[in-house]
């Protein structure tokens, strides 16, 4: 009877401790803390997130893929290089294209060149670049080239020979830049008017095609006309701004100022206008409405000459997805660009069209 019972005993405590086992305890019931799953292992591309559209079965290429499709600006983080984003970033959702748009936060083709041999070793179908030196730049792109990736330059281009890009997508052409900016001058200080221009690089082919044109449009029509001195400010706002103040003490009979990139364009406003001599002398050239919005509208600049850098943008996009789905080939007269329709194709080069004019009375219609 006495091991029957014991026997009783036994097997009630290990139901129990059977069951005890059995029963969640929460960590403040235990004092210790819960150990939570491991969370899936996120992979994600170094760089800004891309802006990925949701492509239709028409968008893929041959083997299946979305188009993709690295974009690299001369410098990030301003006005007129993110606008040229916005218009990118739009493009790329409407055509179903992963976009990675990004680049130095310095003026340095060096930057650059580690950026693209990045994306090759990603193996991006397009490479998009507005390089800072049309020649130090051609090496990493002819890489790309002989790996397989398509090279297309905007904005400003490489040497075409030595670096094998396909295609440069031009703003405008350089010819239609460097008329307007000399017309502009000539209507605001005279057709005899003594002027200084302040660029940005003196390597950089697109600024050096401008002054080419504006210097062959002021023989042609302004032979009066004088340009006293280059100054290049190295995409530095401050050192635009210094060299402004500089040409300004160095030339007191001067009557007009080009200021021909993004950067030196508000530099060389603010020495004007800290210099008393706004409305003086003339100061015109190429920057983001934005950007200089305040100065015409408090008559320090009269006139600014820019294209629409979110068009530009939009356009690379479209010329990076067409030549990638081999719609954009040698010999092309045309592309379809969206909401932009038909551009014009001469040669290698796709261009968005004539330079804009901004005054006092349109500037602030414009958000870029």
């Amino acid at each position: 009877m006495l091991t029957r019972s014991v026997a009783a005993l036994c097997l009630a405590v290990l139901l129990l401790s059977v069951l005890a086992g059995c029963t969640t305890k929460t960590p403040e019931e235990t004092g210790k803390t819960a150990v939570q799953p491991a969370a899936p292992e996120q992979k994600t591309e170094t760089g800004p997130s891309p802006a990925i559209g949701t492509p239709k079965p028409e968008d893929l290429l041959p083997s299946g893929k979305a188009v993709k499709v690295a974009m690299i600006p001369k410098i990030k983080g301003i006005d007129y290089f993110n606008a040229t984003q916005r218009g990118a970033e739009e493009a790329a959702k409407a055509l179903g294209v992963q976009l990675v748009f990004d680049g130095p936060m310095e003026s340095s083709v060096d930057k650059q060149i580690e950026m693209i041999d990045s994306f090759i070793t990603r193996k991006f179908d397009v490479i998009a670049v507005s390089p800072n030196d049309p020649d130090a730049i051609a090496p990493v792109l002819k890489r790309a080239r002989d790996q397989g990736l398509h090279v297309i330059t905007w904005d400003a281009d490489a040497n075409p020979e030595s670096s094998q890009r396909e295609f440069f997508i031009d703003q405008a052409s350089p010819e239609s830049v460097g008329r307007t900016l000399v017309d502009v001058m000539a209507k605001e200080a005279g057709e005899d008017a003594k002027t200084v221009i302040v660029t940005g690089t003196l390597t950089a082919a697109n600024q050096n095609e401008w002054m080419k044109w504006m210097k062959q449009r002021i023989k042609d029509k302004y032979p009066k006309m004088q340009v006293l001195a280059t100054k290049p400010s190295e995409e530095d706002q401050q050192l635009a701004r210094q060299v402004t103040q500089d040409v300004l003490t160095a030339y007191k009979d001067l009557d007009g100022i080009f200021a021909i990139t993004s950067v030196a364009f508000p530099g060389a406003a603010t020495a004007l206008e800290k210099s008393g001599r706004a409305g003086k002398v003339a100061l015109t050239g190429l920057s983001a409405p934005t950007t200089m919005r305040k100065w015409v509208e408090n008559g320090t600049v009269k006139t600014v000459v820019l294209w629409n850098p979110v068009d530009l943008g939009y356009l690379t996009i479209y010329a990076a997805k067409a030549l990638a789905a081999g719609a954009l080939k040698p010999g092309a007269s045309g592309l379809e660009a969206g909401r932009l329709g038909k551009k014009q194709v001469d040669g290698d080069h796709v261009i968005l069209g004539d330079p804009m004019l901004f005054t006092k009375e349109n500037i602030g219609k414009f958000d870029f």
